[in-house]
């Protein structure tokens, strides 16, 4: 949206349109999209309050004037942006204490853009860069496709389709296309960690509190979301239906020949491969090229992304999966609050101990989306 055309009545209307969408709380409100629009908002009206408290500046030096129009600093306060607030010490700090009261009126009387009355108040800024951190220094979150919609997130695919033909001019007309679309629905779930500090981790202030709670929590909360993505692989069917896509599986022990015979059952459309397995199978795989001198990468040089979740191949059990081989952009994450992970402060039920206990909450819906882009490596039955 161009805002450099608006005028300051204009910005302030919009403002108000805005104000009333959140008030709503509509399930089909894209809060995100409002989000980005308020901020070229805000920052359009700081810009023409300040051209017109030049304006006044002026004014007054010419004598046409008068002094009370021209902006104090005390109001040139509220014409921050919400990212300068939540940049801020003094939002930080807010921040820390509404995690330990649960009261959020400081964070909000604070905020200069608008946020819904109800519901989480927004992290400070360096709070969200660490999670958002997180998530792409994550193999595998890292390669999946992420989206931000509100409810249970219904994706269509093409479960099957008759070909295109060639058309000699004066022939009979092709016969019609007859395409088969099925639909995965990703309903969201609450992934949660708890952990517990001491006294010596209450007495850390600010940015230092947040930064200890929130490493360690982001930490396990992206950990579990990996292990799910890896689990729903395992768990797919072998073929698609229309509400399912399918992960074939190819039967193999660790050879110079399975990553080949697995990358054979992906489509090209499956463009950045990776390879998914435990460190033990990494190693037995690698044994087996060193035994016998095979002067090629063993893993057709694709990225190797490590998996405790996968059982390493002598552990695993006959037609169990020890390997994924595939473009993880077939995974689809769907964030409906955003990639944000919520903080329960709770001092109580662990009290006589002196303890804190510290809940992080993810609310996250994953499915697998694209077909032919994933295919499992099991170990052959007996």
């Amino acid at each position: 949206m161009n805002f450099s055309d608006m005028t300051l009545e204009q910005v302030n209307a919009r403002i108000d349109e805005i104000r009333g969408l959140v008030e709503a709380g509509s399930a089909d409100t894209d809060f995100v999209a409002l989000k980005d629009e308020m901020t070229g908002l805000e920052e359009r009206k700081a810009f023409l309050e300040e051209e017109q408290r030049k304006a006044d500046v002026q004014a007054v030096i010419d004598g046409a004037g008068e002094p009370a129009k021209i902006t104090t600093p005390m109001e040139e306060r509220h014409m921050k942006t919400i990212e300068e607030v939540r940049s801020s010490k003094e939002y930080i700090n807010a921040f820390v204490d509404y995690i330990k009261s649960e009261n959020d009126t400081e964070c909000r009387a604070l905020l200069t853009e608008l946020v819904p009355t109800t519901g989480q108040v927004p992290v400070p800024t360096f709070v969200e860069e660490e999670i958002r951190t997180a998530w792409e220094n994550s193999d595998i979150l890292s390669r999946v496709k992420k989206a931000n919609v509100k409810g249970i997130l219904r994706v269509g695919f093409e479960l099957s389709a008759t070909g295109a033909v060639v058309h000699t001019e004066g022939a009979a007309a092709p016969s019609e296309e007859t395409l088969t679309i099925g639909v995965v629905s990703l309903t969201p779930a609450t992934v949660k960690k708890w952990i517990t500090i001491s006294d010596e981790a209450l007495d850390l202030t600010g940015e230092a509190f947040l930064r200890y709670i929130y490493d360690e929590l982001v930490y396990q909360i992206t950990k579990k979301i990996e292990e799910d993505i890896v689990a729903l692989i395992v768990a797919a069917p072998a073929t698609s239906s229309k509400t399912a896509v399918g992960v074939p599986s190819v039967a193999s022990e660790p050879a110079a020949t399975t990553v080949v015979e697995g990358l054979a059952e992906l489509s090209s459309q499956a463009s950045n491969p990776v390879i998914l397995m435990n460190r033990k199978t990494y190693a037995a795989f690698k044994a087996i090229q060193y035994a016998n001198n095979y002067a090629i990468d063993i893993f057709e040089n694709l990225p190797v992304v490590y998996s405790d979740a996968l059982p390493a191949y002598d552990d695993a059990t006959a037609n169990a999966a020890y390997m994924i081989i595939g473009d993880l952009i077939g995974v689809q994450a769907n964030f409906p609050n955003g990639e944000g992970v919520t903080i329960k402060y709770d001092d109580k039920s662990l009290a006589e101990k002196d303890l804190v206990k510290i809940v992080g909450r993810e609310y996250v819906a994953l499915g697998i989306t694209a077909p032919k882009h994933l295919v499992k490596i099991t170990k052959p039955g007996t």
